[in-house]
């Protein structure tokens, strides 16, 4: 199965750290947080990757290349402007003929990608994303879903008022073409 790596946003709430380097190359452990999701995909046999890349985009290329350094095979889909997560995740449609996975580039998690895979897959979706509980939902999008797990709203950062759920959207989709 093919990812996908959304790392074109220019990260403008950590503003200076930002002003520079793509977000999704800030530091964790001497590490950029994209290297630590490559290695995640890795891990879970997700070894063919497409980057959607924007703001300072070479600085993500001149770092990982072609992948071959981390195991796995990237391409990258360029954003002349910023297209946001649907409309990066369609850029990067010609490099995917099947289901996939779309994870965030600046996303730490240690969540397991092939419950998150099998999961869609015995649901039939066309469309899965993962979801987790958190105390302050405020930081994140929320989502309330039905019984079923059908997604029947769903708010960016909310304020405390507008909190309805402390169901977040991890930023991690498996969805089908």
């Amino acid at each position: 199965m093919k990812a996908v790596i959304m790392a074109g946003g220019e990260g403008t709430r950590l503003r200076p750290l930002t002003s520079n380097s793509p977000k999704p190359m800030m530091p964790i452990a001497n590490v950029p947080m994209m290297e630590h999701v490559v290695r995640l995909l890795a891990r879970h046999g997700l070894d063919d990757i497409v980057v959607t890349v924007a703001f300072l985009a070479n600085h993500i290329r001149n770092y990982f290349g072609d992948g071959s350094e981390f195991g796995v095979r990237m391409r990258y889909a360029t954003e002349e402007s910023p297209l946001g997560t649907a409309g990066s995740v369609r850029n990067a449609m010609d490099e995917l003929d099947d289901t996939f996975l779309v994870i965030s580039g600046d996303v730490l998690t240690d969540v397991d990608l092939g419950a998150v895979i099998r999961a869609h897959e015995q649901r039939g979706a066309f469309g899965s994303i993962a979801l987790k509980r958190v105390e302050n939902p405020v930081e994140f999008g929320i989502v309330i879903t039905r019984d079923d797990g059908t997604i029947e709203r769903f708010l960016e950062k909310p304020t405390w008022g507008q909190v309805f759920s402390d169901t977040i959207n991890t930023g991690i989709y498996v969805l089908d073409p």
